[in-house]
């Protein structure tokens, strides 16, 4: 059966402790999604903040969509207004998306206690929004929040604002477990008797609170919901939302669904990894199916068991969802993603066999030393690049000096020098920079656009430093992940080491040199390499 995927990642994820995304984040991720077959995205709630408002603006001409629709959400119109008056309203009707997703109250207890309006008035409310952005021309998904804790006190007032919603035109009734403590077989039960009740698409929406958020999920769809919402890595306001890459998994692995389809599937363990890089955040290694740990062995029973046949230790073959097996005492790790990649991009062929060892031992040396590959596609992307044409050089560093000075309550200064050699000399640049990664980028594009004017096109979107060991305290080695465009693409680079100024000029110089490369890609028909 066909289960639609509703990703509310930039939404109700943003809402969890430590969870921040930027504008360009946000763009970037809903590209993300798109690409592995997400069927709707919630990119935010236009009416509550200028954050999200922007990213609507921005996503009208920049986010060309091919899987997914976009969904705007927000809430009822407010007791004291008319649809026509509530802010909220008009910036949803405004929004430019195919999709919105409006929350009501169904919970008789929320009606009286926190609107504090009538049940009747809260019916009305709800028909009114529901019917007006209908009559827009959109897609309209009605969250009934807190539904199973408003079903168990007051079934038949829960049940007349789900008919308020669906005799307004709502596309689609979502069940909400807004507070998380529904246990999978109350809630199995409920989503089957609405199913008897009700036509159309039915949805599932579940929070972790009592930590069944994916059981409660599936539990929905057993029941008759064919729309899913949830968040990558289970992000979300105090436990969480339900882990959309575990209901994914087990709905196609598990339960023969479709969501996103095989391809997709190998998407899961880089996409966990891409969002929680953009959000700063590490990825559990123990989390289900995508994390590190997932079909990591290291008992000695297991693992001779595991040589012999996966599946004596193993519930699905990692590699389904772009994960792989570890032997932690042999540190088996790396290839079948790294292939699968190569294939992906047509570039597998090119590589001769010796070259293809070379890239992975690289590779596997950089993830090890704490790069996180898949999570900075730019540094992959070069890598592969360097190995098809290992004789490409643009320049030669000789060295760099960075200080900072700073007086009383005056403004720190940092000054950069960099000294190197091109294809038309040496340079020894200066430059005053907004603290050492500005001075040091200002020094290499400088020294640099002489001999290759194009690098002046590059500028930097986005700066994160996470500490890798914290145990070690101030030797602690770090990751710098910077996100870059031309005006044209968007990619990242990273840079680890225990320094962060080197861990920086790692990032800079390979998001440099991989902009070089793509200017310098010139093919002939006979695939020869010219520059």
């Amino acid at each position: 059966m066909r289960i639609f995927t509703f990703d509310t990642t930039l939404r109700d994820g943003t809402q969890g402790e430590a969870v921040s995304f930027s504008v360009e984040d946000k763009l970037i991720i809903a590209k993300k999604l798109d690409e592995i077959g997400i069927d709707y995205i919630e990119g935010g709630w236009p009416g509550s903040n200028p954050k999200d408002k922007e990213f609507f603006a921005r996503a009208k001409n920049e986010l060309k969509l091919k899987n997914a629709k976009l969904c705007a959400f927000g809430s009822t119109h407010f007791a004291k207004n008319t649809v026509e008056t509530d802010p909220n309203t008009q910036e949803l009707a405004h929004a430019g998306t195919p999709a919105i997703s409006i929350f009501g109250k169904t919970w008789d207890f929320h009606v009286t206690r926190a609107l504090g309006i009538t049940l009747e008035e809260n019916l009305k409310i709800i028909s009114n929004t529901v019917g007006y952005l209908k009559a827009q021309g959109k897609e309209i998904v009605y969250d009934a929040e807190h539904f199973f804790d408003g079903y168990i006190n007051n079934q038949d007032y829960a049940l007349k604002t789900l008919e308020a919603a669906k005799l307004a035109g709502a596309d689609v009734l979502c069940l909400c477990d807004t507070n998380g403590g529904t246990l999978p077989h109350q809630l199995g039960a409920i989503v089957a008797g609405i199913r008897k009740r009700f036509d159309g698409v039915i949805g599932i929406h579940t929070h972790n609170d009592s930590d069944v958020a994916v059981a409660n999920a599936l539990a929905g769809v057993e029941n008759g919901a064919t729309h899913v919402q949830g968040c990558v890595n289970g992000y979300g306001e105090r436990c969480g939302n339900a882990n959309i890459i575990s209901m994914i998994a087990n709905l196609e692995l598990k339960m023969g669904h479709t969501t996103v389809g095989p391809e997709g599937l190998k998407q899961l363990t880089s996409l966990s990894k891409f969002i929680a890089e953009r959000a700063n955040l590490p990825v559990l290694r123990n989390q289900p199916y995508v994390g590190k740990s997932a079909f990591a062995h290291k008992g000695g029973v297991h693992v001779s068991a595991v040589m012999k046949d996966a599946a004596t230790y193993e519930h699905t073959v990692p590699e389904k969802i772009g994960n792989r097996q570890r032997v932690l005492v042999s540190d088996l790790s790396g290839k079948a993603n790294i292939v699968y990649e190569l294939k992906r991009r047509g570039l597998d062929k090119k590589l001769s066999d010796e070259s293809t060892r070379h890239l992975l031992a690289r590779i596997k040396d950089m993830e090890h030393a704490g790069y996180e590959i898949e999570s900075a596609e730019g540094n992959f992307e070069l890598l592969i690049l360097e190995a098809l044409h290992p004789k490409q050089e643009f320049f030669e560093l000789i060295g760099f000096n960075v200080s900072t000075m700073k007086s009383g309550e005056s403004d720190s200064a940092t000054t950069a020098v960099v000294h190197m050699k091109t294809k038309d000399g040496e340079h020894k640049e200066v430059a005053l920079g907004h603290g050492p990664f500005d001075a040091l980028a200002q020094c290499l594009r400088t020294g640099l656009s002489h001999a290759y004017p194009v690098i002046n096109e590059v500028r930097l979107v986005d700066y994160k430093v996470r500490v890798l060991n914290s145990s070690d305290e101030t030797a602690a080695k770090v990751r710098v992940h910077v996100e870059w465009t031309d005006g044209k693409e968007n990619w990242s680079t990273v840079g680890v080491s225990d320094n962060i100024i080197e861990a920086s000029w790692d990032a800079l110089v390979t998001a440099i040199k991989l902009e070089l490369m793509w200017a310098s890609e010139k093919f002939a028909e006979d695939n020869a390499w010219a520059v």
